[in-house]
């Protein structure tokens, strides 16, 4: 895994970045939002395991 710079804070991020948009969607992501909390637990308890220290948790991804 390949790690960046995050601006001039110190930390190095992953260039990797695990996106939650299917971790249960509404309204317009309803549709790809149907991943159930155990599959969603699983894919974040991997990540650190593959080297992904970058999250994205944007309101907008289950709003």
């Amino acid at each position: 895994m390949r790690y960046n710079l995050l601006g001039q804070t110190g930390l190095f991020v992953s260039e990797l970045c695990l996106g939650t948009m299917t971790f249960g969607g509404k309204g317009t992501w309803a549709a790809i939002g149907t991943l159930g909390a155990k599959e969603a637990e699983d894919l974040v308890g991997a990540a650190p395991d593959s080297g992904v220290n970058l999250h994205s948790a944007a309101p907008a991804s289950t709003s």
